[in-house]
């Protein structure tokens, strides 16, 4: 599955465009997906010839207005782009990011004390669980109401709270000091040779992308076949098993071996067997710790 970000702002921040800028025309209404730029993947393609490229892509979510109701939707995501108005002139950034970050302690704030009243009518049956609960819910709303923040609890939060204050968050000035996301937009809709002719460089999006993954602590890892040469995001840390499940649950579940060859090496064979000639592939389990730019073939038998 395919990580998640949610996008928030104030009213006319710039929001809606960031989001169609990230995601052009693979948006359907408030969901979309963006493309994580890697020039790597380019290089593998040029050596496998493959009938299709596919880049990785974060799952991009859009919040029409902010309040604790419509913020509440934005609490399976795995982090938070916030966009803040620098263009009219009329608001300061740097403010507008503080009563942001309030409109997310009120969204948890609401969030506990409901979870709080519906336990607390559970725990009337007697199960002790529930009562630990409760006890846990009412020390984390006087932490809140004291003026902390679930970022600064010191202990572990309750079980399935899913609270925003705690997720990542990317703020994104929409303006002279930061990235002119209505040209973005328009430039994403042309082709990109185009919009890379007009920008003399790379996209500011790009940029965002790059700092999104690496605010969640991401790697990519490729897969690279004839009918298909893709890229994936994989948190940092994951194993060859975690990989497997992220192309398909059926492959993890009959997980045999990995090959693994490093993306340079591969590109510098020219090919995997002439690769696995030169002794630049390797077998691995399933323990194995994927590195960024590891290129894996997994051998599976369902």
């Amino acid at each position: 599955m395919a990580l998640e970000v949610g996008i928030v702002g104030l009213p006319s921040s710039g929001k809606s465009t960031l989001f169609h800028a990230l995601t052009g025309a693979r948006a359907t209404g408030d969901v979309g997906m963006a493309g994580v730029p890697d020039p790597r993947l380019a290089a593998l393609a040029d050596v496998i010839r493959p009938r299709r490229v596919t880049p990785a892509a974060i799952r991009v979510v859009e919040v029409r207005g902010t309040g604790p109701e419509l913020l509440g939707n934005l609490r399976q995501v795995d982090a938070l782009l916030v966009v803040l108005d620098g263009f009219s002139g009329t608001r300061v950034p740097g403010d507008d990011l503080e009563t942001l970050r309030l409109e997310l302690l009120v969204a948890d704030r609401d969030h506990i004390e409901r979870r709080l009243e519906r336990v607390t009518k559970q725990a009337k049956s007697g199960e002790q669980k529930l009562k630990q609960e409760v006890a846990e819910l009412e020390r984390v709303l006087a932490h809140v109401d004291a003026g902390g923040t679930l970022a600064d609890w010191s202990a572990e939060l309750p079980s399935g709270l899913e609270p925003l204050t705690t997720k990542p968050l990317l703020a994104i000035e929409n303006g002279p000091s930061g990235i002119d996301l209505k040209l973005e937009a328009e430039l994403a809709e042309l082709p990109a040779e185009e919009a890379g002719a007009f920008r003399e460089g790379t996209s500011a999006l790009e940029e965002v992308v790059r700092r999104l993954s690496d605010e969640l602590g991401l790697i990519s890892f490729f897969t690279a076949g004839d009918k298909e040469t893709r890229a994936w995001s994989l948190r940092r840390g994951e194993t060859a098993l975690d990989a497997a499940a992220t192309i398909h649950t059926d492959i993890a579940r009959g997980f045999i071996r990995v090959e693994v060859i490093r993306w340079d090496d591969l590109v510098k064979a020219g090919s995997h067997a002439e690769a696995a000639r030169s002794g630049l592939q390797r077998l691995e389990g399933k323990t194995y710790v994927v590195q960024d730019g590891d290129v894996l073939n997994v051998r599976f038998n369902v």
